[in-house]
């Protein structure tokens, strides 16, 4: 059996999402497609490349198509990862290395420009349907990698820069990383940063609990915790971190022990 998985910022309300599983369809009707999601903030290309990062992980070896693409029909490259865990195929924007090293590290990377991997026709506005989802479709049909374009260094992908995450006294400071749909604000800093906090902490600026899960902490308390990802995250027990801390994706947040 071959997957892809379909992870974009297209939306619900338009047809995107479906012309995309209409070609892949079209050209390899055995696959099966898992969509991921394709409510990832428009152009949002960092949240993007967490949501996929952290899901692969748990999907079928198969390949991974990912479009969060606001530089389409630009210079910017389309490309397809070839790694231990799966072949990732999206744009060359930064979107795709964390979860490539999520599935083992880049093997093999190339430049999707056969033209006969292509549509007919590709619009300058929708590599999603027109070069993504053929080649993947060809990819998880059996056709080599090497055929749909020229080798890439791996090493001159576009990177997305490195989230802050810094020392602080009795603890630590970090970027939000993500804002989930729970208002759930998780951190680019691993669980490890928070195991060595005491019990009370300040989260920016304000009174948590240090805790395993949501209900750590009483009805409408802050609870600092590992998430799911493995990253320290921050959640409301029946509210939204988010919104009590007036925090977004990008902003600096401290996480420190209580001062008696």
């Amino acid at each position: 059996m071959a997957w892809i998985s379909l992870t974009t910022d297209y939306g619900l309300a338009d047809g995107f999402v479906a012309a995309c599983h209409g070609v892949i369809a079209r050209l390899a009707p055995a696959v099966r497609v898992i969509d991921v999601t394709h409510l990832v903030p428009p152009a949002d290309v960092r949240r993007g490349a967490a949501v996929l990062a952290q899901t692969v992980p748990y999907l079928p070896v198969g390949v991974h198509v990912a479009v969060v693409d606001p530089g389409v029909g630009t210079a910017r490259r389309g490309v397809a990862l070839a790694t231990p865990g799966g072949t990732l195929v999206g744009p060359d924007n930064g979107l795709l290395p964390d979860a490539a090293a999520a599935l083992g590290g880049v093997t093999a990377a190339v430049e999707l420009t056969n033209p006969d991997w292509l549509a007919p026709r590709v619009s300058r506005t929708f590599h999603g349907r027109d070069v993504f989802a053929p080649v993947a479709a060809r990819l998880a049909a059996g056709a080599p990698l090497a055929d749909a374009g020229p080798t890439v260094d791996p090493a001159g992908l576009v990177r997305l820069p490195e989230p802050v995450l810094r020392a602080e006294p009795g603890g630590f400071a970090a970027e939000v990383l993500t804002v989930d749909h729970f208002g759930n604000v998780q951190l680019a800093a691993p669980g490890d940063r928070l195991t060595p906090l005491p019990a009370r902490l300040r989260v920016a600026g304000r009174a948590a609990a240090h805790g395993r899960t949501f209900g750590d902490a009483p009805p409408g308390a802050l609870v600092a915790y590992v998430d799911s990802a493995g990253l320290v995250a921050a959640a409301v027990n029946g509210g939204r971190a988010a919104d009590v801390l007036g925090v977004a994706p990008g902003d600096l947040v401290t996480v420190t022990a209580e001062e008696d």
